[in-house]
């Protein structure tokens, strides 16, 4: 009967339940549950496999540059990182609310390492997330419009709570990239949130981005109260790391 029923669980992906029970099988524990005890179990270990799997889905599909932490963020010298902003930020509120981020600083600051950091914490606790080089993306969805799979391509990136922009503003955007990046943000404005890295300030935007009127229309979707962090100092890549911190790389 067991054996039925370890078989069972396996076949409807009951992957939780079916090593719970089997573990508790072979360590003969079942005599320590009561029947209530055994359920409440089963399905505790069920919720947790299923949790974990969403988990790594998640961080799978969302393609991370860096494997980051926010245990790892490196605060000390001058960066002007604020601890008590990247706690609230961890929280993810900001993705409830449909806010936006925006990272500048220059190269090696550890720019794309906080965004990253940021989207592994929005992974964990159960948001999807989509990291993107911005150069990389927006020749992928001009190859997209080539073959057919636009729609396909920005449907998916419609679908994530937090889409992550890095590199953005290393190349002017050309007039098709400037039409995709205006219907990516249409398409999140005040319903899902976003990362933005660049190495410019974003006073120099709006001249990345091109055709004033379409520029003026983009930043005040993205800029309107968004979070800001200024990253300062030398860049990280020319210091060493020691045993008790983590270099931010960018």
């Amino acid at each position: 009967m067991n054996a039925n029923t370890l078989d069972k669980l396996r076949k409807m992906k009951f992957y939780g339940m079916f090593n719970a029970f089997k573990t508790s099988l072979e360590t003969d524990q079942l005599q320590k549950y009561t029947s209530d005890e055994m359920v409440a179990h089963l399905v505790e270990s069920e919720w947790d496999d299923r949790q974990n799997r969403r988990i790594e889905r998640n961080l799978l599909y969302a393609r991370f540059r860096y494997k980051a932490s926010i245990e790892d963020l490196y605060y000390h010298g001058n960066r002007n990182i604020d601890r008590n902003q990247m706690m609230r930020l961890a929280e993810c509120t900001f993705i409830n609310r449909n806010e936006n981020l925006l990272i500048t600083g220059s190269t090696g600051i550890g720019k794309s390492y906080v965004a990253s950091a940021l989207g592994h914490q929005a992974c964990m606790t159960g948001y999807r997330v989509l990291y993107a080089n911005t150069p990389k993306l927006f020749a992928k969805l001009k190859m997209a419009k080539a073959d057919g799979s636009y729609l396909k391509e920005i449907t998916r990136i419609e679908r994530q709570h937090l889409l992550i922009l890095d590199d953005f503003g290393i190349q002017p955007f050309d007039a098709q990239s400037r039409q995709a990046l205006m219907e990516i943000i249409e398409d999140r404005h005040g319903k899902a949130s976003l990362i933005v890295t660049s190495q410019l300030p974003v006073s120099k935007w709006h001249e990345v981005i091109g055709e004033k009127t379409i520029a003026d229309a983009i930043l005040d979707r993205i800029i309107h109260d968004a979070h800001r962090m200024d990253l300062q100092g030398e860049s990280l890549r020319k210091k060493k790391p020691s045993h008790d911190t983590k270099i931010i790389q960018d």
